[in-house]
């Protein structure tokens, strides 16, 4: 399997978190990818550094807007008196607002829906080239290979087409779904973070051309708390085109997996071109963010099922934080979908 991997992303390494109103340490680092180049290792896979987009692949996403706020909202934040390191929101517009502002200040209100992605020298660059890696595992999929892995970091499920939050920038998986409908006529995506991908069901609510599955954590108290809900299954032409598998917390392998196979029949349905698998392993029982309770064995059953699908297919990195264990999620969810023993390689 094709794997890419930009380097330059190592370097969004943000540090600002806001967690019961307590600051404490960011915890997406950038020493998560090196945990999961050992995951791909264990399986003897290499990673391939991906060639530059594009714009206008990341603009097929998101606003030019959001994507100019990204490229140059740092340098602009650090001529502010007194400025910190790091882009964070302070204010963030609610109701009916129309009008799109100039300052910088309030422009990350605009274009952040919360704290926890903040914006350092290094983001736009490292975004920029994780988008890169998905757009070319969507490339490497058209072009005739049956799957291919982007490691992409900061992850982007949880951006709309104009807002990031959730320690995302730039929505990858949305970015490589778009690529597949220039050789797909319909494309699905299957997003087992143990989050709800909020930003990519907005991006595609009220279309019928990408169907959104996501199984992930009861909303009710867990981020990204505001979305994620069974009653949520389109807009529009979109009708009928998401579905949300919220489970709760407590939930362990056999429980996991049943509602992916709910999630695989639903694609099976719609019959697709191609699938974009949002790949978070977070749902590990010793992920540090707790939100469920799936094993290694759950993962690697989980990569065989999407594989039977026999579905081309790109899988874009999504969550997954720092642990141990990080690497071993990797490779047993990638062993199960190529039918290899990680502890043989």
């Amino acid at each position: 399997m094709r794997c890419f991997y930009a380097p330059e992303t190592e370097g969004h390494d943000p540090q600002f978190r806001l967690t019961h109103g307590t600051v404490v340490r960011n915890a997406e680092r950038a020493e998560r990818a090196k945990l999961l180049l050992e995951g791909l290792s264990r399986l003897d896979l290499t990673a391939e550094t991906p060639p530059e987009a594009p714009r206008a692949a990341y603009e097929a996403v998101h606003t030019p807007e959001f994507v100019r706020f990204l490229e140059t909202g740092w340098e602009e934040w650090q001529k502010l008196p007194n400025a910190g390191p790091e882009v964070v929101p302070n204010v963030f517009p609610r109701g009916e607002v129309t009008t799109y502002p100039e300052t910088i200040i309030a422009r990350a209100g605009w274009h952040m829906s919360d704290t926890s992605a903040p914006i350092g020298a290094k983001s736009w660059e490292a975004t920029r080239r994780s988008a890169d890696c998905a757009v070319a595992a969507a490339n490497a999929v058209i072009d005739g290979a049956p799957a291919a892995y982007a490691l992409c970091r900061p992850p982007g499920h949880h951006t709309t087409a104009d807002v990031a939050g959730g320690h995302c920038l730039m929505n990858v998986t949305a970015i490589a779904a778009q690529q597949l409908r220039t050789a797909h006529e319909h494309v699905a995506v299957l997003d087992i973070d143990v989050h709800h991908g909020n930003g990519t069901q907005a991006i595609f609510y009220d279309r019928a051309d990408v169907l959104m599955v996501s199984v992930h954590a009861e909303t009710h108290d867990y981020y990204p708390f505001y979305t994620g809900y069974a009653h949520e299954t389109g807009a529009g032409a979109g009708q009928g085109f998401n579905l949300n598998l919220p489970l709760p917390r407590s939930t362990t392998s056999e429980a996991w997996l049943a509602a992916v196979d709910q999630g695989l029949e639903r694609i099976k349905a719609y019959a697709p071109g191609a699938l974009v698998l949002s790949l978070g392993l977070d749902a590990h029982e010793n992920d540090p963010l707790d939100g469920m309770k799936v094993s290694f064995d759950g993962f690697a059953e989980a990569g065989r099922r999407i594989a039977a699908a026999g579905l081309p297919t790109v899988i874009v990195q999504e969550g997954g934080y720092l642990s141990p264990d990080l690497p071993t999620s990797l490779a047993a969810f990638m062993g199960g979908f190529l039918g290899k023993d990680p502890r043989a390689a």
